[in-house]
């Protein structure tokens, strides 16, 4: 199988998202779509209108799941691995989403970064779930794209955010995931250049220390640091609330998702 570019896909699924409304293709091995790229699209605060720029969108779930809640997006979808970029490609035009796939590395120059149309104040909003596993922890895949795709270096996150900060407007968002225990490590990269934080722990069951953490920062922000509810993925029976499904079946937002950006 090969994408008009002439891109050679491998083996791929056709899997279902949001309660069967965005229908994508992806690899069957290596780095697959799940619940942490529906929990991010969901706390996107995007407007009809905004220019929304995903950093690492794999196969585009989470910018598509946000171009499917929200309409009339300028979408710009960017990806390092140029077979997963062209999948990207093919799920949108099968969605009937209009986005813009590059493929280029988010560590890049700031010129690349120009080059294709995403220089200094080009955005509305970024999105992004940068690889964020402790590679000192975390025995890395021996699939090459898994593993760029989920384990961090020391400068992933530094490099992730300051292109964020480059590419987005003042009074802009960035909305991005990472694991619980890295939350200091969040709050330091975002200290430079953002504020107006918000942060919602994501926990697998009642009472477990959090999993992963949703964060919200808006460039050049000032509001007092917001720490919300937790949200939890499992009831005590390992069943999951009807808050959970809403978001997993495109029904609803999370909080984060109605943040101001005029702060």
């Amino acid at each position: 199988m090969t994408d008009p570019a002439g891109t050679e896909i491998p083996d791929v699924t056709e899997d279902m998202f949001l309660g069967g409304q965005l229908r994508l293709r992806q690899p069957r091995r290596g780095h697959r779509a799940g619940h942490d790229a529906i929990l991010l699209a969901a706390a996107t605060p995007a407007q009809p209108g905004d220019r929304v720029v995903e950093f690492g969108a794999g196969v585009g779930t989470a910018g598509l799941s946000v171009a499917r809640r929200v309409g009339g997006l300028d979408l710009v979808l960017t990806e390092i691995d140029a077979t997963l970029a062209a999948l990207a490609r093919i799920n949108a035009e099968a969605n009937g989403i209009k986005a813009n796939v590059m493929a280029f590395d988010v560590t890049a120059d700031a010129d690349v970064f120009a080059a294709s149309g995403l220089g200094p104040d080009a955005a509305d909003v970024v999105l992004m779930n940068p690889p964020f596993n402790d590679a000192a922890r975390h025995r890395a895949s021996p699939d090459p794209a898994r593993q760029s795709a989920h384990v961090a270096t020391a400068d992933t996150l530094k490099a992730w955010t300051h292109a964020a900060r480059r590419v987005l407007k003042s009074g802009g968002a960035l909305t991005l995931i990472w694991r619980a225990d890295g939350l200091a490590d969040v709050l330091a990269a975002l200290a430079r250049g953002f504020g107006s934080v918000e942060i919602l722990p994501v926990h697998p069951t009642p009472g477990a220390p959090a999993i992963r953490v949703l964060v919200s920062a808006i460039k050049g922000g000032r509001a007092p640091m917001a720490l919300h509810s937790g949200l939890v993925l499992r009831d005590a029976n390992g069943e999951a609330g009807h808050e959970i499904q809403a978001v997993l079946g495109g029904k609803a937002a999370l909080p984060l998702a109605k943040v101001s950006r005029a702060r």
